[in-house]
């Protein structure tokens, strides 16, 4: 066991710290936290105008213009995701660089519209350009963080050749900031319309067709499938035993597919039709009760059940926090970590969580997440009505929550009697 721990300290968590700390993964997770805030206060507007109780929805029918108005804050938010992350990534990337962030993200933004079809329509008899705002949501999200990474490259490159535009030593700092990126920003737009050209002789005929046939529509299947979760939130837990943050190393890949699907499902919601992705940011909230490895089972059996003092103390300390899906005293105070005995229910729990959620919401039995993503410290319950929209989600978090206080049981008690042993082992030599 010894040998085993030291490869996972001196080759495993080394090579996997140099993962999750890479630059352009690294934007890519910060630059979609940034849009977990407007997601939460569209998700609050949408909830308002299609909240699960009849007396109410009835009263929305017959006032259509009270949801239409609750409706312009969602598309408000949530509905421009995509130039949040497009911004948020040229920004983050460009700080890593150490290069103008603002700078970086602008020219991101401005990328992102260089290559985004436009049609011409008449208004008023008079032709106008127009673009589809559905763009701005997340059906551009892969695009715009594509052409932020292409952008930010060429314009860090040029940056670090020093072909800019050298300004006065009086000049105040923002003035000098601007004229330095517009050289970068030029190369930068140069080759992000080279791109757009050359795609529109393909059969694809624009950027936006390209990325998601290639790329986004894959990716999403995969990631997303029965078994592609079920991997996911495995790997998730695995990084947590050996001590690395999963979440947000999981997150940094699979966040922006599964807020893609997030956002499908509350335009879905608020157009009135039936929604259709499962495993969407929501996913993991519904399965997380207490937290990654649905710990919450397993502090309510330490303090409750527990002989031992430091176990007890801990599952009192740790209550209130599990409650709110925090678990990390659990994972680091028990700990789960580097401990191999309390991996294996902890490796359980996500297979036993997600095959229960994916396939009771697969065939019915629960109703699939509704794209209304409230914070991820919504107590159990709760969570699973929000956002399933009904009692369904809320007894499929209750369930979870009684299946993982009995897989963790016999596991919690091979460590708290041995504790319990040592405790009165010391007291007898004290």
């Amino acid at each position: 066991m010894d040998k085993f721990m030291n490869i996972l300290q001196t080759k495993v968590i080394p090579k996997a710290n140099r993962v999750a700390s890479e630059k352009h993964l690294a934007a890519l997770r910060d630059a979609m936290v940034l849009t977990i805030p407007f997601i939460i206060i569209g998700s609050i507007f949408l909830i308002l105008a299609d909240f699960p109780v009849s007396t109410y929805l009835s009263f929305l029918k017959s006032h259509p213009q009270i949801q239409q108005a609750l409706l312009y804050p969602y598309n408000a938010t949530f509905n421009i995701v995509a130039l949040i992350a497009t911004f948020g990534m040229g920004y983050k990337l460009g700080e890593s660089y150490k290069v103008d962030g603002i700078g970086a993200g602008l020219i991101s933004l401005a990328a992102y519209f260089l290559v985004t079809p436009t049609n011409t329509v008449k208004v008023a008899n008079n032709p106008t350009t127009v673009i589809n705002t559905n763009y701005f949501s997340s059906a551009g999200l892969f695009v715009g963080l594509i052409m932020a990474i292409i952008s930010t490259e060429v314009y860090r490159f040029i940056v670090k050749k020093n072909i800019v535009i050298k300004m006065p030593d009086g000049v105040p700092p923002a003035v000098a900031k601007s004229f330095n990126s517009i050289i970068p920003g030029f190369f930068a737009v140069i080759v992000v319309w080279i791109i757009r050209l050359a795609v529109e002789i393909t059969p694809y005929k624009n950027v936006q067709n390209l990325i998601q046939s290639i790329i986004a529509q894959p990716l999403t299947k995969l990631g997303t499938s029965f078994w592609g979760t079920l991997a996911v939130f495995l790997i998730i837990n695995l990084l947590w035993c050996i001590g690395l943050h999963g979440s947000i190393i999981a997150n940094s890949v699979m966040l922006p597919i599964w807020l893609s699907l997030t956002s499908q499902n509350a335009a879905a919601l608020a157009a009135g039709h039936a929604v259709k992705n499962i495993a969407s940011a929501e996913f993991r909230y519904i399965i997380f009760v207490g937290g990654s490895g649905a710990t919450l089972g397993l502090v309510v059996a330490m303090a409750f059940f527990a002989k031992s003092q430091q176990y007890k103390k801990l599952g009192r300390l740790s209550l209130a926090p599990s409650i709110f899906n925090i678990n990390e005293p659990v994972l680091f105070g028990f700990p789960i970590v580097f401990n191999p005995i309390m991996w294996i229910p902890f490796l359980l729990m996500p297979i036993i969580t997600v095959m229960i959620t994916y396939l009771s919401m697969q065939f019915g039995i629960v109703g699939k997440p509704i794209g209304v993503l409230p914070p991820g410290t919504t107590p159990m319950i709760i969570g699973g009505y929000i956002m399933t929209g009904g009692i369904s989600g809320a007894i499929l978090q209750l369930v979870i929550f009684i299946i993982s206080f009995f897989v963790y049981y016999p596991f919690f008690k091979i460590e708290d009697n041995l504790q319990y042993k040592k405790e009165l082992e010391s007291k007898k030599e004290g």
